[in-house]
């Protein structure tokens, strides 16, 4: 986790650092950096503006911390704002540490939890105006970033979450395909889940009856499932994807990225596999700098992740074997073996060729 703290104070600073020392000291895996913007503070105040600040690291951090008024994060991270799918989290901590805000991405973020962190760090309140986490009741968003799962419908989760507040039940399905101890919790009584997983081949792909609707009452709810091609479970169904697929690549030097998208599409229709499961793309290191390949992980918001032929050699399976290849970059396959590489699963989807470019998916372990 990369997370960017700001104070504009010498109070704030001194909070800042505060934090920053005991988190670092509590969670090795932790990235912070730490930015001040104060006249007080000339031989480490930052040249930049707050804003310009905010504009370089807002797409490249998991979350920002103000120490600093509301007022000015607001100003701030205005001109960022996306959407809570891919905004991150920000907090603001008053320069006294009284109070800890959750202000923007509060469940897909993470924005309540950093809140509630930063709270435990000073001893500050967490303030938390999610209508869910006011009521206490089930909230889908936060429940999908939990479970890294994406949202297929922004509109169908607001609806869900009304639903909730309005006292209604909602369902649960999880795909036989599924894992479903992964996804399992603690739900509130307002969330019915629903097993068949251990029924007949018949009785699992059929759906629900309108009997058995109108039995539970439930007409509304979420289908965990990465298959493009699925029945709904509910009149109204919200579907959330695992990411849980890793995209290997080959292509030659200059393929468009028009050419790279239509064959990454082609391959995921073909294994029924919706576009939001995957979570990363990769290839070898000789693609590194491919723009095509950076173009499509940018505009998808997948990492792009590279290796070596030598670290693609070591990864241990039977994969497809090409002369050509091996005499080009050094390894006989490479999107097979990068996909592997980075899951560190299993291979679902062998070598496809499509308009010169050679896609393979990987199933994380």
């Amino acid at each position: 986790m990369k997370i960017l703290m700001l104070a504009c104070s010498q109070n704030g600073y001194r909070l800042m650092q505060k934090v920053s020392n005991n988190w670092i000291k509590n969670d090795g895996e932790i990235e912070i950096i730490c930015k001040v913007k104060c006249s007080r503070l000339p031989e480490i105040s930052m040249q930049q503006s707050v804003s310009g600040c905010v504009e370089e690291w807002f797409e490249k951090v998991d979350g920002i911390v103000f120490f600093a008024a509301t007022g000015i994060a607001v100003r701030s991270i205005a001109p960022c704002i996306r959407h809570k799918a891919l905004d991150p989290a920000v907090v603001v901590v008053d320069e006294s540490g009284k109070f800890s805000i959750s202000l923007l991405s509060g469940h897909m973020g993470g924005a309540n939890e950093l809140a509630e962190r930063m709270a435990s760090f000073c001893g500050a309140i967490p303030v938390i105006t999610t209508a869910t986490d006011r009521e206490r009741r089930f909230a889908v968003d936060d429940y999908a970033r939990r479970h890294d799962l994406a949202v297929t419908d922004w509109k169908m989760a607001k609806e869900l979450a009304v639903s909730v507040l309005e006292g209604e039940s909602i369902g649960l399905y999880i795909d036989r395909y599924i894992k479903k101890a992964d996804y399992l919790e603690t739900f509130p009584e307002e969330v019915k889940v629903y097993d068949d997983q251990a029924a007949s081949e018949t009785k699992r792909d059929a759906d629900i009856s309108a009997s058995e609707a109108e039995d539970e009452r439930i007409q509304k709810g979420m289908q965990i499932s990465y298959r493009r091609s699925v029945k709904p479970r509910f009149a109204a169904t919200l579907y959330l994807v695992p990411r849980q697929f890793v995209v290997g690549i080959g292509c030659r030097r200059g393929t468009s990225l028009e050419q790279l998208r239509e064959a990454v599409e082609w391959c995921l229709a073909e294994e029924n596999i919706r576009p939001e499961a995957v979570c990363a793309v990769a290839s070898i290191d000789l693609k590194k700098d491919e723009p095509g390949l950076l173009c499509y992980c940018e505009q998808e918001n997948l990492p792009f992740v590279t290796f070596s032929a030598e670290e693609l050699k070591m990864i241990p399976g039977d994969y497809g074997e090409s002369a050509f290849v091996e005499q080009v970059t050094g390894v006989s396959n490479v999107c097979e073996r990068s996909a592997v590489a980075e899951a560190g699963g299993e291979l679902i989807c062998r070598k496809k060729v499509y308009d010169g470019v050679t896609v393979a998916v990987a199933v994380k372990g």
